[in-house]
């Protein structure tokens, strides 16, 4: 199972430098930062990391059934997925809220994304809803929680399960503040994996956080100001722990 996550990385990589390459030809007379720092480097990225996680979970599960990744419905219901993906959102803007009240809203690679993004209407917003909300969304769980969190549930603790498999998710951004943001999404849709016993909820989740974080970022960009953010981080930690009650509540 580490060996298919350094061999993900590795394809990442390689695909991510193949990616470079078409773009850099599509774009010859754009200064290369503004190319690889705007809207078709991070679409690209997208697209090449992506691809290298599904084409992984295709080898390293050997044409295993969607039930052996949980890949399948679970014990959700259509008002526990509600609540789930309330409870993501919820996590998602008291995250990025804490981080503008530390004082780290300029730093990190989600200053780039927010700046590639910015702006963005029309087939290029499609495009761009269509690479990192479903496609990014939907690659990253198959992989980290219908691939690898099921593999390490079958000789772990699950809790040990989500907190490997969140780890390594967090790894994977590199960079240290999207790192933490990741490993802290992905210990709640690790979670919630769990409690469901299928990864089609994170699924769910994961790709309607990114969808509405691109339309939002592209509409209105970043949200700043310190009595704006002291206030949305409240009310979204009031959702986020109402949510999970909820839902520890109601588990089976």
């Amino acid at each position: 199972m580490f060996v298919a996550y350094v061999g993900a990385f590795a394809a990442i990589v390689v695909l991510s430098i193949l990616g470079a390459g078409i773009v850099r030809v599509l774009y010859p007379d754009l200064p290369e930062q503004v190319v690889f720092e705007g809207l078709p480097g991070l679409l690209a990225g997208g697209i090449a990391s992506s691809t290298g996680l599904l084409m992984t979970v295709l080898i390293a599960s050997r044409g295993a059934p969607l039930a052996g990744l949980r890949l399948v419905p679970g014990r959700e219901t259509g008002r526990t997925l509600v609540i789930m993906a309330i409870g993501t959102l919820a996590l998602g803007q008291m995250l990025d809220s804490l981080i503008i009240l530390a004082g780290l809203g300029q730093q990190g690679t989600m200053v780039v994304i927010r700046r590639a993004l910015a702006g963005a209407v029309g087939p290029d917003l499609f495009l761009a809803v269509v690479v990192i909300g479903v496609l990014a969304g939907t690659a990253e769980e198959a992989f980290f929680r219908g691939y690898m969190q099921t593999r390490l549930g079958e000789r772990l603790p699950p809790a040990a399960a989500v907190v490997i498999a969140s780890t390594c998710f967090g790894v994977l951004h590199l960079e240290w503040l999207h790192a933490g943001l990741a490993f802290a999404l992905g210990l709640y849709l690790g979670w919630i994996t769990e409690l469901a016993g299928s990864a089609l909820p994170a699924v769910v989740c994961h790709v309607i956080n990114n969808a509405l974080f691109t339309i939002l970022t592209a509409l209105w960009g970043a949200l700043e100001g310190f009595g704006l953010n002291a206030g949305l981080a409240t009310v979204s930690g009031l959702a986020f722990v109402g949510c999970v009650l909820w839902l520890h509540r109601r588990r089976p």
